[in-house]
């Protein structure tokens, strides 16, 4: 009788102890899942503003998958907090609102950055592992993330990363079928949502800071072509690809080619490393002196030419298929 009396007793302890009973594991996990809730909520409001318009509890309610009941009480919660306020049919965010809301927003981007660049997740991947870990960081932890991967100014995806005073810069580009043809452009955006659609832009093979032009646009589908392979989107996938005019110096690139495409032994001055790497990766290429101006060759290659050693600088370093092919180069004549 004892015996069961103290494993009741132990039960009831292993419930209802502070902090490590289930209990309390289960009051932590609640919190946790109202403030994602929450986060995501006014993360819908200012993209509504971002985009013109504003968030209805119907949009809400279909962003995160609500019932009229809870939305309505989500909404009652935020008000509560000052977060919002309701106007006719219309949700707005309050200035604490959208200062909070641009903190989840940096937070999301900041971490699709890292995720990217650093721990070379698939780009197909990244939203949704951002949109899990996007909840967690304070805003000095996001502080010494940003710095560490040396103030980047754009997600993988080409969208603004917010500063921590909240300002947002607009993102830029024409979207793909309003671009006129046979106009070269740089990529500068790829629209993530809907994912299906973000997938067949990988699947096609286009990336940030490419360089194309419009060959043919018909209701059917847009033909484009980097100078070297021909690329075909519907037009509704194609809307998610936004371009920008060229720079002089982003025009002066169209005579680079990559520097994994360099033959061994080939001398080439650097022009420039892809905008569209990096953080950690890209400070570490600039401080083995792989800045625009330095002549690089290939000097050493493997069986398996990956990774392939270079000299650059008077210096021998070994950089990866994927690296190389994301530094510009020159070629210069051979003697």
């Amino acid at each position: 009788m004892i015996f069961w009396i103290v494993l009741l007793a132990g039960c009831i302890l292993w419930i209802v102890l502070p902090r490590i009973g289930v209990l309390a594991h289960y009051r932590t996990w609640r919190a946790a899942r109202e403030r994602e809730r929450l986060e995501d909520a006014l993360k819908h409001l200012l993209n509504r503003e971002h985009l013109g318009r504003h968030a209805t509890p119907e949009s809400l309610g279909g962003a995160l998958n609500l019932s009229r009941t809870a939305v309505m009480r989500l909404i009652e919660q935020m008000e509560e907090q000052g977060l919002l306020e309701t106007r006719g049919m219309e949700l707005h965010l309050t200035a604490e609102g959208e200062r909070w809301a641009l903190h989840v927003v940096r937070a999301h981007r900041l971490w699709e950055r890292y995720l990217a660049d650093e721990a070379r997740m698939p780009l197909a991947q990244v939203h949704a592992e951002a949109q899990r870990r996007e909840h967690a960081l304070t805003a000095d932890q996001l502080d010494e993330l940003e710095a560490a991967m040396g103030y980047p100014r754009r997600d993988p995806h080409g969208d603004p990363i917010p500063s921590r005073a909240g300002i947002l810069p607009d993102a830029e580009g024409t979207p793909l079928t309003a671009w006129p043809l046979d106009i070269p452009g740089r990529i500068v955006h790829l629209e993530d949502e809907p994912a299906i659609a973000y997938e067949q832009i990988l699947a096609a093979g286009l990336h940030l800071g490419q360089t194309i032009r419009v060959l043919e646009r018909t209701p059917q589908r847009l033909t484009l072509s980097d100078g070297e392979n021909e690329y075909r989107l519907a037009p509704a996938v194609a809307a998610n690809v936004n371009l920008a005019p060229l720079t002089e110096v982003e025009a002066a690139r169209n005579h680079t080619i990559p520097l994994s495409d360099l033959p061994l032994r080939q001398t080439a001055e650097i022009v420039a490393i892809d905008d569209a790497l990096q953080g950690f990766t890209r400070r570490r290429l600039l401080d083995l002196g792989l800045t625009p101006g330095a002549v690089v060759y290939p000097e050493l290659q493997n069986a398996f030419a990956d990774p392939r050693a270079y000299r650059v600088r008077g210096t021998l370093i070994a950089l990866r298929q994927d690296q190389a092919a994301r530094i510009l180069v020159r070629p210069q004549s051979l003697n």
